[in-house]
């Protein structure tokens, strides 16, 4: 019987993400200057302030304040009409040195024997249904989303825009588990004053459905035919969405785990990734499983599948991996085996994950809006600077774990 699953994506100007760039903008400056900081820090923003907490050991020193104004500015806060602005909200720091009984479970003398630095369960996951391999509905989501920014930063066809949005997509599915029809689209966002809320709201989802989802349909040539004139859009539903962001909303970070991963296919451990340096499992781990589930959907394992991982703080070897198929194996091999191989192909300790990922690069605050997977890798070079004027130019590889560099090992173990 055919069914319904719907994802949803939030834009870099809800306040949620807004703390989530900030938090891993300052992950990136920490790690530019001292490769091996350890960091954990949070942000709150509200109507006109911020508030910066964590610990941090490091050899560095920042100018954290102008740090989290760089951020709010490229998002686009920058008129005092939106009740928070780059240059002059309040900015408060709260980051202190990080605790030294947490640090001993994590440094050792062997830099191979690195301890995880928090107990805890990642899952990564893929499914063959996208060319990134990942949910459609939540891509499609992050899509309208990242577009709408764009269309917002040209200001040339919708010139009415802000930051903040959120958008929802639910598809439909068969009973072989492939999309067949895209039910319905939600998108609220953001926009300046009308006159007329009447045609404000017309005018809104006239320019999103006949500018912003042709920009869409695109980038899917393969599910173009999902798109068609039944479609329930629900644009702006609450009729008036003026006051946004911070303002309308406190953000906090690491309060979207779900638009950052699948959009709740498959499964999630519950920890957070933006803030955290990599020798925190919540993100580094997460990062490795979803670079092993998608190799293993790339070389043919499986067409869809769940990789877990569980750690216990201070010790380096995780307590377990398991595997699911979803019973969409192409390999005559249990789940179980199938795990097995995989230990055998990965090394899982979290020092030879961020060997093998490259995480102690400053690589963060590209993964902090539109989602941590599904990405494109590139490398980039970045700039960064301290309070003394001290200079940094690093290349660095981004989306490291979206690389497709173990298929042919996984293909060989599997004899595929």
């Amino acid at each position: 019987m055919s069914y319904l699953f719907t994802s949803e994506s939030v834009s870099e100007g809800h306040p949620d993400k807004i703390a989530d760039q900030i938090s891993d903008a300052l992950i990136d400056n920490f790690l530019a200057f001292d490769a091996d900081s350890k960091v954990a820090c949070e942000t709150l923003v509200t109507t006109g302030q911020v508030i910066l907490a964590g610990e941090v050991k490091s050899k560095t020193y920042l100018d954290v304040q102008q740090i989290a104004r760089d951020v709010i500015k490229r998002i686009g806060y920058t008129k005092s009409e939106y009740m928070f602005e780059a240059n002059s909200c309040g900015i408060l720091s709260a980051i202190h040195e990080q605790s030294q009984d947490i640090n001993q479970g994590v440094d050792r003398s062997s830099k191979e024997e690195q301890g995880a630095g928090d107990q805890g369960m990642m899952f990564g996951y893929a499914t063959s249904e996208t060319e990134n391999y990942m949910p459609l509905a939540l891509d499609l989501s992050h899509t309208l989303l990242q577009e709408l920014a764009i269309l917002r930063r040209e200001n040339k066809e919708i010139t009415y825009l802000r930051p903040d949005a959120k958008s929802q997509v639910t598809l439909e599915y068969d009973d072989n588990n492939k999309p067949v029809r895209i039910d319905a689209i939600v998108i609220s966002t953001q926009h300046d004053d009308f006159d007329e809320e009447g045609k404000m709201l017309a005018k809104i989802k006239k320019d999103l459905v006949d500018i912003l989802v042709p920009r869409i349909i695109t980038k899917y040539p393969q599910y173009a035919h999902l798109f068609n004139d039944k479609i329930q859009y629900h644009i702006n539903p609450t009729g008036k969405f003026v006051i946004g962001g911070p303002h309308g909303d406190t953000g906090l970070t690491g309060r979207k785990i779900i638009v950052d991963t699948y959009g709740g296919k498959g499964a999630h451990g519950g920890g957070a990734f933006s803030g955290k340096d990599p020798s925190k499992v919540d993100r580094s781990a997460a990062y490795a499983t979803r670079h092993i589930a998608k190799n293993l959907v790339a070389a043919g394992v499986a067409d869809e599948i769940l990789v877990q991982v569980s750690y216990a703080i201070g010790v380096a070897q995780p307590m377990g991996i398991y595997i699911n198929t979803y019973g969409t194996a192409k390999v005559n091999k249990t789940d179980g085996e199938i795990a097995k191989i995989v230990e055998s192909i990965f090394d899982m300790r979290p020092y030879f994950i961020e060997q093998r990922l490259k995480l102690r690069n400053p690589i963060y605050s590209e993964t902090a809006a539109y989602g941590h997977m599904g990405r494109k890798p590139e490398t980039v070079t970045k700039t960064f600077r301290t309070p003394n004027g001290e200079e940094k130019v690093v290349t660095v590889e981004l989306f490291t774990w979206e690389k497709l560099d173990f298929v042919d090992q996984v293909k060989k173990a599997f004899s595929l």
